[in-house]
């Protein structure tokens, strides 16, 4: 039964709702359940591999690599956030989660993805500050400064999730409890509450498209001086190096951005929840996935501790 927003019934709280994913019929559903598989798994491998090699291996104890160890973290568990709520769907037909579990996922979520974006942007003045002033960089990037750098990017996460959960869950859904996504996020549910979500759509456009915004500001300005002195170098072997290394972290930020942009930071996008859902695929499983890929296939440090790990296993 629908209540109207205005009527004389009561609203009743909601316990559950009922995550309405992808749509089609089993076999559509079995595929869907084994790519999401295939994609939790390698990104879980891959991003465990990342934390153990940086932790194991003594000549990847730099600043660079610590935020590098963060970041697979965190991939490692904002995907882990999403994919198994999402593989058990594919094979049940209720598709239910709590009203309590909805609340906690998008928070984790929101925490997760949001340091994430912060994240990428402190990498990129890692690599500012170690190629532009590499004679101050070891003052500058000490690693209680590094500490410090990698806490903010988690209380940044941490400040915009309890803005967004707060504001989401407080809002009444009294029409529906069929959300049209395959996790709880902010622009599905808002579809679905009973009441004016102005201040909630205006909160999700604004502060997403300002960490964006600032966020991408940092990277830009970053790799705009890096490419700079990048280019005033003599020798060939230290550009490539360094256009290698640094082109890794653009690839990496350019697929997080970019998909995040489109989903959250545009006019309408509360609105397209079919493409919301392909895009959502890519940002919490395709870029977990390719992320340490993309760090280790094109890092030459990472592959020889890879190998210098991989030797030790077979002494032993």
């Amino acid at each position: 039964m629908s209540i109207p927003k205005n009527g004389n019934l009561s609203v009743m709280p909601l316990q559950e709702f009922v995550l309405e994913g992808f749509e089609g019929v089993p076999q559509t559903q079995a595929l869907l359940f084994a790519l999401f598989l295939a994609l939790y798994v390698v990104a879980i491998l891959g991003n465990l591999t990342m934390i153990v090699v940086i932790t194991l291996d003594a000549r990847l104890h730099s600043p660079m690599y610590f935020f590098l160890k963060n970041l697979s973290f965190v991939d490692l568990c904002y995907s882990s956030v999403i994919a198994p709520k999402a593989l058990a769907n594919f094979l049940s037909s209720s598709k239910v989660i709590t009203f309590a579990g909805c609340a906690t996922q998008l928070f984790f979520f929101s925490l997760l993805a949001t340091s994430e974006a912060f994240l990428l942007a402190v990498m990129a003045y890692d690599r500012f500050m170690a190629i532009c002033s590499p004679l101050l960089y070891p003052i500058t990037m000490r690693p209680s400064v590094c500490a410090c750098l990698v806490l903010s990017s988690y209380c940044g996460g941490c400040l915009n999730s309890i803005l967004q959960t707060s504001f989401t869950f407080t809002l009444p859904f009294c029409n529906s409890n069929h959300i049209d996504h395959f996790f709880c996020d902010v622009p599905p549910l808002i579809q679905i509450a009973c009441a004016d979500t102005t201040i909630n759509e205006l909160l999700l456009f604004g502060i997403c498209g300002l960490i964006i915004v600032g966020t991408t500001l940092v990277v830009l300005v970053s790799y705009g001086y890096i490419t700079v002195t990048i280019l005033r170098m003599h020798s060939g072997g230290g550009r490539h190096k360094l256009f290698s290394t640094c082109g890794s972290h653009m690839t990496a930020v350019s697929l997080f951005y970019g998909t995040v942009f489109v989903m959250y930071a545009q006019p309408g996008a509360v609105q397209s929840m079919e493409q919301g859902k392909v895009v959502s695929v890519f940002y919490t499983l395709v870029i977990p996935m390719l992320n340490p890929l993309i760090y280790s296939l094109r890092n030459k440090d990472v592959q020889e501790a890879l190998w210098r790990l991989g030797q030790k296993h077979t002494a032993t």
